[in-house]
């Protein structure tokens, strides 16, 4: 439901060992909001991914997830590139229902949500085509559809826009951003571009200097938290 609170932060810290690599998080996720993650290379960014995904447990500090989200089935996850064997046959069709493994979907729903998935993404009629031929954005989608097969209400994604074109970049957005429109669906999308932060966030993650600022993309994006996560000189509307 609109304004549930999907992902509540208390405090947490999160690192791999040693001294954590970020602290001091605090946040609230709610439903149909489109928070974007950024902040320098290893800021923290994807390893509050890996802690949501629950392959990752806090150093200290409280991280919650909505019930609904339990056992991640309703959780959707879009890498940054697909780790795939290019020597092995695979239909676009097959390559997206892998979605569905550990997600237990009843039998009788998997084609609906297929054809749902692939719609959605922009593939609708592709998925006989060989995943090997398609292009980088088309790509692309499939790993968003693959997601989208959960129908997840939380869709995490790592820098998926880092290898694409300006085109195809800008399909990919405004497919998200139709999800968030038409379906309510939450997103939490890292990257490092503040452009498309600025653009297309509703609220903001600011990774720097081992911290965390978290709240509405304007009252974040502003120069003085810019410099202080990035150090130097930034603006919302390019690269520090």
């Amino acid at each position: 439901m609109a304004g549930d609170i999907l992902v509540r932060a208390q405090g947490l810290a999160l690192g791999y060992g040693g001294a954590p690599i970020v602290e001091g998080v605090d946040l609230e996720v709610r439903a149909g909001e489109a928070w974007f993650v950024i902040g320098p290379n290893g800021s923290g960014k994807t390893t509050l991914l890996r802690a949501i995904l629950g392959l990752l447990a806090p150093r200290r500090g409280a991280l919650w997830l909505h019930p609904d989200l339990d056992g991640r089935a309703h959780v959707g996850y879009v890498p940054q590139r697909a780790e795939w064997n290019a020597a092995l046959p695979t239909t676009v069709r097959e390559f997206v229902s892998l979605g569905h493994v550990g997600a237990r979907t009843p039998r009788a729903e998997r084609a609906e949500r297929l054809r749902w998935a692939l719609a959605r993404a922009g593939l609708a009629g592709l998925e006989d085509r060989d995943y090997r031929a398609l292009s980088g954005g088309q790509r692309q989608r499939a790993l968003v559809a693959r997601a989208l097969v959960r129908r997840p209400r939380l869709l995490l994604l790592d820098e998926p826009t880092e290898e694409l074109d300006v085109v195809s970049e800008a399909g990919l957005l405004d497919t998200l951003a139709e999800l968030v429109r038409s379906e309510g669906t939450t997103l939490l999308f890292v990257t490092h571009e503040l452009e498309l932060a600025a653009e297309r966030a509703s609220h903001v993650a600011l990774f720097g200097s081992g911290r965390v600022v978290a709240g509405p993309r304007d009252a974040v994006l502003c120069d003085g938290a810019l410099e202080r996560a990035f150090g130097a000189k930034a603006h919302a509307g390019g690269h520090p």
